[in-house]
């Protein structure tokens, strides 16, 4: 009995669905399933695919390389160092991107969408807000400019897109919104940047210096930093305004670095301003000789022959711009250039004056 139940069950699987005779042909069709059609793209699907295709074009892709010594003196090459993100400018070949992504590097390739890549030479960079612009000899028909929106009528809660190379991977688009605006973060040389957009579109290592763009496609923001204690996206990401991008980068481009006019002041320590109970503005400690300063007749702090101390002028704003502190003076001169007249409002003897003084060139 033991014997036709164990023959029963062989002929089971020789002859059945599992088992099958070597070289017999089954007679089951091996049709793949059908396809069901896909119908129209939702609106915001459509938009977000316009949006890659007209900004892919005017991404890059960046790599820096430093110099790497063999084992014998002359065995020198350049190795990879690290990788970021940018964006075609103009026709003229300039390519913006992260101060941070070329920093330390000795050279570095920019690779466009159609996957041709260049070498780049700097034109220059602005370490206090972590730019910087490249050049590379392409074509003009290969340069694709991208499309510059502005950052001054921003709202929380808009939709962003951000295009780059997050570890690597090329031509990558997350989306999202704007979480806040108004942001401050420290740049590269520890100078507060102001105004920046804060969003929850994925950034990540690699996503440096690349474009974050609105919902027509037009550059809003510099995608920068993020905040995140594992170093990996964690919805906390920040892009440095497009309207202070389009401030500094024509001015690199011109004097290959960003020139920032001169008063011709010392300023005074925060504990000096402490001491004397001053809560907000620059208080003048010297002011040089020949200077736009002096011709405006502006007055330091000084000591009396008694040891007491002799008020002198504290720059309050500049242009307009309320200043709080030294960064916040920095920052007012940087919107002027060298030869501009601008109106510097004081507190003079503790009464409110204001001159007016022609910014000098830096010595």
């Amino acid at each position: 009995m033991l014997l036709l139940v164990i023959a029963a069950a062989l002929l089971l699987w020789w002859f059945g669905p599992w088992g099958g005779i070597p070289g017999r042909t089954r007679t089951v069709p091996a049709e793949p399933r059908a396809v069901l059609a896909l119908g129209s793209l939702a609106e915001d699907e459509q938009n977000n695919i316009a949006v890659f295709n007209a900004a892919s074009a005017s991404t890059v892709h960046i790599t820096t390389l430093e110099v790497a010594r063999g084992l014998f003196p002359l065995d020198v090459m350049q190795i990879p160092k690290g990788t970021g993100t940018g964006f075609i400018w103009d026709d003229g070949g300039h390519v913006v991107t992260n101060f941070h992504v070329i920093e330390g590097g000795s050279a570095a390739r920019v690779t466009l969408s159609d996957q041709t890549t260049w070498k780049a030479a700097l034109v220059g960079a602005f370490p206090d807000r972590d730019l910087a612009v490249l050049r590379i000899d392409a074509p003009k028909e290969k340069m694709k400019p991208i499309a510059v929106g502005t950052s001054k009528d921003l709202q929380v809660g808009q939709k962003v897109y951000a295009i780059g190379n997050p570890f690597g991977l090329d031509q990558t688009l997350t989306t999202g919104i704007i979480s806040a605006l108004h942001r401050e973060i420290e740049s590269v040389t520890q100078r507060a940047i102001r105004g920046v957009i804060q969003t929850d579109a994925a950034i990540n290592p690699g996503n440096s210096g690349g474009p974050l763009l609105d919902s027509a496609g037009r550059l809003i923001g510099v995608n920068t930093a993020i905040f995140s204690p594992s170093g990996a996206f964690a919805g906390i990401g920040f892009a440095i305004p497009v309207d202070e991008v389009n401030r500094i980068v024509p001015r690199l481009i011109r004097d290959g670095k960003f020139i920032r006019p001169a008063l011709g002041i010392q300023a005074a320590p925060e504990q000096f301003n402490a001491a004397l109970g001053i809560s907000k503005g620059v208080a003048v400690l010297g002011v040089l000789p020949r200077s736009p300063a002096e011709a405006a007749g502006i007055k330091p702090f000084q000591r009396g022959q008694a040891g007491d101390i002799i008020a002198g002028d504290v720059i309050t704003a500049l242009g307009g711009k309320p200043v709080t502190n030294l960064d916040g003076l920095l920052e007012a001169l940087e919107r002027h250039q060298p030869g501009e007249t601008v109106a510097l409002s004081l507190l003079r003897a503790g009464k409110p004056a204001e001159v007016s003084v022609r910014l000098g060139l830096p010595e």
